[in-house]
């Protein structure tokens, strides 16, 4: 009989999106609940990220009058998702997410709002949305969580006081050179983070607004968070998970959990060992923006109990730069600004740049070889592109740092030619390949990977580009270069779950009393990524289902939907 330091009926482990939308709805359905956190800081990866929650038939899109409805996404996961994952854990998902939103809108301090315009990732598939499903949480003021504030997970790239701008007001942004829109956008970010300084409003948006909201909530329901308190080990008595031991203080404590652990820990992005065991080469957890807790301890203790796991040799990826001395930088936008190209190193273009991230990162993998690396690719802009958009952290027409130049994350040349050297491509091959696509972007049309022709590419386009909003010739010297790797947001391998988000063994049957859900369990969207908030959406619906179940089905109502 195992002798327990601290009783509870819920344990989370991890405090993202998922487990405190799993710990928020069991207590506010009558259960004790205690989150504990391996970091100084809570949020997690959630924290560190656009905050984006990939929501098919919402009521926001139904308000708009979009169509939308449960067929149609199932119809759309049928067609990017496949039967790579259980049916039964994708039906659950449709029909839950947006019942967890109107849950959370009614029932705690989450609002939310849609990134309008923001396609599906494959919108042209059967079931897509040019229109996206896609929310986030609106901007909130952080002072209103006191001291806690200062826990909050900080972003990874250090920005101005009172700055902060939503995924939509970022896709404007990028287009500030461009457009009205992006001009006025600027202004009103401007504006509000002048407002913000004089005033003392501690403005978040994204994914610190997020998991601001979530831990507001909490507090409201006083439930407790151990920050710096490691998960050590499961509890396992009969085939069953009483609790857990963890570490605080330096002291181990057994923790009983009456109703179940949930494992909400993230993945095992900075855990090179795991990466290497599970993942082909060349893969490096430096290359991850995911938390740096994110090590995997949660997903190795849930092995060590029979948890069966899948999908580990994949991950949230991305093409991503690694600059001296700074974070790593992950690359959306900038794939899809007309200008610029990705080429492998005999100097050819292989995938659609503009492609998801995820799609763009396979495509390396997939042709990677001895023979032909394609890791690292090279990013390819010329001078229009550096004069009219966004790279990374620099803003149009930005001097290019020094210690950039110097280190060799940015490579320059006044020819095409001599940068191929500089990047130790064939420089005929380069020029065959840039000339080759400066008539794609003549004609608007990429005949070899087909940019710009779906929604998604455009999203992030320019529209006063024509004819293609994503293709401009590369002829404008200097030209710049920038090496491309495997970064992701974090990995999506992790425990085999059921529609409850109970963790199952190899021959299907549940550990009773263990749950996991985000990147510490196994993903619902397989080997794909359907849209914008492919991770945080099922993330949080699954800790929001694992509650459900822990608490019999017997939580709070949805209530009405406040105005504001």
């Amino acid at each position: 009989m195992t002798n327990w330091d601290y009783t509870t009926d819920v344990l989370v482990v991890g405090s993202g999106g998922g487990g405190m939308t799993a710990a928020l709805v069991a207590a506010q359905a009558g259960l004790a609940v205690l989150i504990i956190e391996k970091s100084e800081y809570y949020g997690g990866s959630t924290a560190l990220s656009g905050g984006g929650l990939w929501i098919p038939n919402n009521h926001l899109l139904q308000r708009d009058g979009l169509d939308d409805s449960l067929e149609k996404a199932r119809t759309y996961l049928a067609n990017t998702v496949g039967s790579r994952t259980p049916p039964a854990l994708q039906e659950a998902y449709l029909k839950s997410a947006p019942e967890m939103v109107l849950y959370l809108a009614s029932n705690s301090h989450l609002r939310f709002h849609r990134s309008i315009g923001y396609a599906d990732y494959y919108p042209e598939r059967p079931g897509g949305m040019t229109d996206g499903r896609a929310i986030e949480a609106s901007p909130f003021d952080g002072g209103k969580l006191g001291e806690d504030l200062a826990k909050l997970h900080p972003m990874a790239i250090k920005i101005p006081a009172g700055l902060a701008f939503t995924a939509s007001e970022y896709n404007k942004l990028g287009m500030i050179t461009s457009t009205w829109a992006g001009k006025l956008t600027a202004l009103k970010v401007g504006a509000r983070m002048i407002f913000n300084r004089i005033v003392g409003v501690k403005y978040l948006a994204l994914g610190q607004a997020l998991i601001a909201r979530l831990r507001l909530s909490l507090k409201d329901e006083k439930v407790p968070l151990w920050l710096n308190t490691p998960l050590r080990e499961l509890v396992l008595e009969d085939g069953v998970v009483l609790g857990a031991v963890a570490e605080k203080n330096g002291k181990l404590l057994r923790i009983r959990a009456n109703k179940g652990v949930v494992l909400a820990a993230g993945g095992f992005a900075h855990n090179q060992k795991m990466r290497e065991a599970f993942q082909r080469a060349p893969v490096n957890s430096e290359w991850s923006s995911a938390t740096k807790g994110d090590t995997g301890d949660a997903i190795q203790a849930g092995i060590e109990v029979g948890a069966a796991i899948d999908l580990m040799d994949d991950a949230w990826w991305g093409p991503t730069s690694v600059p001296p001395d700074a974070p790593v930088m992950f690359h959306v936008g900038e794939r899809s600004y007309p200008g610029a190209i990705m080429v492998n190193a005999a100097g050819q273009r292989f995938a659609n740049e503009s492609a998801s991230y995820v799609e763009v990162v396979h495509a390396m993998y997939r042709h990677h070889s001895k023979e032909v690396q394609h890791i690292p690719a090279t990013f390819i802009m010329d001078q229009r592109y550096r004069d009219k958009y966004l790279f990374g952290t620099l803003f149009p027409r930005q001097k290019i740092p020094q210690r950039y130049l110097e280190s060799g994350y940015i490579k320059r040349a006044d020819t095409l030619e001599g940068l191929a050297e500089r990047c130790g491509i064939d420089p005929q091959k380069l020029l065959e390949t840039v000339q080759r696509f400066n008539q794609f972007a003549r004609s608007g049309v990429d005949e070899d990977f087909h940019r710009g022709a779906s929604a998604y590419d455009r999203y992030y386009g320019d529209p006063t580009n024509k004819p293609n909003p994503c293709l401009a010739p590369i002829e404008r010297p200097p030209f710049y270069a920038v090496q491309m790797v495997p970064g992701d947001l974090g990995t999506k391998g992790g425990l085999v779950i059921d529609e409850y988000a109970r963790v199952l063994r190899g021959d299907g049957t549940p550990i009773v009393g263990l749950y996991a859900v985000g990147n510490n369990s196994a993903s619902v969207m397989g080997n794909t990524y359907p849209g914008a908030g492919s991770t945080i959406g099922p993330a949080m619906t699954f800790g929001y289902l694992a509650a459900k179940h822990m608490a019999n089905g017997q939580i709070r109502p949805i209530g009405l939907l406040p105005r504001a």
